[in-house]
Parts: structure tokens; sequence; C-alpha cells
């Protein structure tokens, strides 16, 4: 859980946490900026926290795009960018994030 402050958005709180703000938003059925001193549930992560490179893919990652956006709660995708991969055995990429 965290207890928002002052002046901070659901953007700043992902990001701090390393989550999608959709995914944020959804968890605590928000549909608008959260307010200060307001209680948000942190979703656990699931999956392999994986760093994207350059040329991959939303379905080479995922499967597909919306399996993507599922597992992610964003449509967001660039190299760089930290996302969680689906759970499949002895398919770990090699620099997944521990």
């Amino acid at each position: 859980m965290y207890r928002v402050k002052r002046g901070q958005k659901l953007s700043d709180i992902a990001l701090a946490f390393g989550l999608a703000p959709a995914l944020l938003a959804r968890e605590n059925k928000l549909d608008r900026e959260p307010r200060e001193g307001e209680v948000l549930l942190l979703p656990p992560p699931s999956g392999n926290r994986y760093l994207v490179r350059g040329g991959e893919s939303k379905s080479l990652l995922c499967g597909s795009p919306e399996a993507y956006l599922a597992r992610n709660g964003t449509e967001a995708f660039y190299p760089g960018q930290q996302v969680y991969l689906p759970d499949a055995p002895n398919s770990r990429p090699p620099h997944t994030i521990q």
C-alpha cells in the first residue's frame, strides 16, 4: 500500500514503483488522479521483469499485443522500458531483471 503525497500524479507513483499507470488505476478503480492522503493498493508484479531491447515487439515478448496489454496495463513499448513477461518454464530471456 502507498499513501499519496501532495502534488503526486498517478503516473509519478506508477513510475516510482515500476508499474504501468493504467494497471495502478485499474487496481484502485480510479478514473481520476489520486488525492493527497489517499491509500493506493500496489499490485504485486507477476511474471518476469524484462528490459525491452531495440527490434523487439509486443508479440515477440508476450505472444500478442493484447497479451502484452493485459500483462502490463499499457500500450507503451520502447527500448529500455521494463515490462512483465508471462511466466513460462525454461523461456527466461537472458537479460531478465531479478
